[in-house]
């Protein structure tokens, strides 16, 4: 039975959730790395996007990274991350819409004619203080434990904070460090950021987790 086969991208904070829903749900995947600047064509076959992560599972192919998300804990669940409040689903989809938006326009300012770096920052900033005080009582957004709209979330934050370290560790915001912090030292980070070799059609597969 032929495993199903992944495509990613390190750092890419897409890939890294897909990732991570693949890693908590105790799948097992054919990872397959991508250089983005050339992309091979097997996965632009798969899917004309040609965005990561992508999932083939059979004759499935899954192209968006929450969607990869939803796939895995559909299959398997053992640390409840689908437990969580109804809000966290508009937490996430605040991630996903006005904080990304603000982000890239923060990070990648040139490429947008009308974008104000700071202005941006200060967008994607307020969203973020929106959880602070919650996170300062309980190390994850529901609880002890994280849930989807933890782990779906805290790689585009990851992204915020390094694009200017040192403006994001001078913020008050305790419960958010705390938060990302905690997501940094973890083993399943480090896990999930183990460095792979450029996938090549002759590569030896290459099994996550």
């Amino acid at each position: 039975m032929s495993r199903p086969i992944l495509y990613s991208f390190r750092r890419c904070p897409y890939a890294m959730r897909a990732r991570l829903a693949i890693a908590s749900a105790g799948l097992e995947v054919e990872l397959r790395e991508v250089v983005l600047r050339d992309k091979p064509a097997q996965l632009i076959d798969a899917s004309p996007k040609a965005t990561v992560p992508v999932l083939i599972d059979g004759d499935t192919v899954i192209d968006e990274s929450r969607d990869i998300m939803d796939w895995a804990l559909a299959q398997a669940d053992p640390e409840a991350w689908r437990d969580m409040p109804s809000d966290g689903e508009d937490w996430i989809a605040t991630i996903d819409g006005p904080f990304k938006t603000a982000l890239d326009r923060y990070k990648y300012d040139t490429r947008y004619a009308d974008a104000d770096a700071t202005q941006e920052r200060d967008k994607a900033a307020a969203l973020l203080w929106r959880v602070d005080a919650q996170l300062r009582d309980t190390p994850w957004l529901y609880g002890e434990t994280p849930t989807l709209a933890d782990m779906a979330t805290i790689t585009f934050v990851r992204q915020f904070a390094n694009t200017d370290r040192a403006w994001f560790d001078a913020q008050d915001w305790i419960g958010v460090h705390g938060w990302l912090t905690r997501f940094l030292v973890s083993e399943r980070f480090e896990a999930i950021m183990e460095k792979y070799p450029k996938w090549q059609p002759d590569s030896e597969p290459v099994l996550f987790p």
